[in-house]
C-alpha cells in the first residue's frame, strides 16, 4: 500500500470535503503580494481550519482575460511558486502547501524534483505537487518549447519525476538508470502528484499514473458527469481503488449569510449558507477538496474568517457522502 506524506491526509480526509486557499489572496490584478501580509493570511487560514494553501506556476507576465470579458487584458505578477510556498511553509506548521500546477513541459523534471523534494523537507512533509501541460503560446516560444508537443512531453517527463519523488527503491531505479545519481536522498514518504486540468491526457492515463485529478469549476450537472467519467476511468484501470477528485472555484463570499448563490465564470457568488449547501452537494457527488480563489473586493482576512466561522465547522461535522 502506498505510504503518502502528511499533506495527503491533511487534504484528503475520508468522509469529509476539505477546503484550500489559492494564494496570494486579496491582491489586485497585476500587483505583487506583500510577503508579510501573505504570511499573516496563511497563519489565519491555518487557524480557521483550511486544509491547504495553493500557488500557481505563471512563468511570464502575459496579459490575459477571460472569454467574453470586455476589460483590458491583465498580467499576473506571480512569484516563483517554490520560493513562494517555502515562505508560506515557514509561517505555518499544520496546513498543507500545494502547487497547482507546475507546467511540466516547461520545467526539466530534475529541476522540478530538486525543488519539490527540498520543499517537502523544509515543510516537514506538507507538500503536494500538481502538474499541468500549460497553454500559453508565448511561454512555449520564450522557453524554446513546442506547444503542439506538450501532451507528449508531459507523458515523457512524468516517469522520471515520479521516480525522483518516490521513497520506493523499485520506482527510484528508473532515475538511477537514466541519470546515474539522485537529486536528493529518497523522501520518507511519497509526495502526491496530481494532474491539474486534463494536461491533454486521457482520464484513463491520469487514473493510472496520478495520485488524484484536479479540475475546474463547472455547472453542477456537468461536473457530476466529469466525476462519473473519473470514477469510471478508475474502475477501468484500478478496479475498486479510489483516488481523489479536486476542483477549483472562484468565490465571492457575501457578508449576508442568507444571500442566495448565483453563478460566476468558474465559480459562484453567495452567502455562507448557500455556499455551504453547494459544497455539501458537491461532496455527495464525489468532490474531496475545493481550492477557493477569492474575488469580489472584500478584505481577504475578513472572508477567510467568515469561511472559518460559518462553513468549515459544518463541513468538518459532515458525515461521509
Amino acid at each position: 500500500m502506498t505510504s503518502f506524506n502528511a499533506a495527503h491526509s491533511m487534504v484528503f480526509s475520508p468522509g469529509h470535503l476539505t477546503l484550500g486557499l489559492m494564494t496570494p489572496a486579496g491582491v489586485a490584478a497585476g500587483a505583487q503580494s506583500d510577503p508579510g501580509q501573505a504570511n499573516a493570511l496563511a497563519r489565519l487560514a491555518e487557524a480557521q481550519g483550511f486544509a491547504a494553501l495553493w500557488a500557481r506556476d505563471v512563468p511570464l507576465m502575459v496579459p490575459q482575460r477571460s472569454p467574453g470579458d470586455t476589460a483590458a487584458p491583465q498580467a499576473s505578477a506571480v512569484d516563483d511558486p517554490f520560493v513562494w510556498l517555502t515562505l508560506l511553509a515557514g509561517a505555518t506548521s499544520r496546513i498543507a502547501i500545494g502547487l497547482a500546477a507546475a507546467v511540466l513541459p516547461l520545467r526539466h523534471p530534475l529541476h522540478l524534483a530538486k525543488a519539490a523534494l527540498s520543499l517537502e523537507r523544509v515543510s516537514n512533509g506538507r507538500f503536494m505537487l500538481g502538474l499541468g501541460s500549460g497553454d500559453r503560446p508565448e511561454e512555449f516560444a520564450a522557453f524554446g518549447a513546442v506547444l503542439e508537443q506538450r501532451a507528449q512531453v508531459f507523458r515523457e517527463r512524468w516517469p522520471l519525476l515520479r521516480a525522483a519523488l518516490s521513497p520506493d527503491a523499485q520506482e527510484r531505479a528508473l532515475m538511477l538508470q537514466q541519470v546515474g545519481y539522485p537529486v536528493l536522498p529518497a523522501p520518507a514518504a511519497r509526495v502526491p502528484m496530481l494532474v491539474v486540468g486534463s494536461a491533454r491526457q486521457s482520464l484513463q492515463w491520469i487514473a493510472e499514473h496520478a495520485d488524484g485529478w484536479a479540475t475546474y469549476h463547472r455547472e453542477e450537472a456537468t461536473q457530476e458527469g466529469r466525476i462519473g467519467l473519473w470514477q469510471h476511468a478508475l474502475r477501468q484501470k484500478l478496479g475498486s481503488a479510489r483516488k481523489p477528485f479536486v476542483q477549483s472555484a472562484q468565490l465571492q463570499l457575501l457578508e449576508d449569510p442568507a444571500a442566495p448563490a448565483t453563478p460566476l465564470e468558474l465559480g459562484l457568488r453567495g452567502g455562507s449558507a448557500a455556499i455551504l449547501d453547494y459544497l455539501q452537494r458537491m461532496h455527495v457527488l464525489g468532490v474531496d477538496h475545493v481550492m477557493f480563489n477569492l474575488s469580489g473586493g472584500r478584505p481577504a482576512a475578513e472572508v477567510i474568517e467568515q469561511i472559518g466561522a460559518e462553513i468549515i465547522p459544518a463541513l468538518s461535522a459532515q458525515p461521509s457522502g
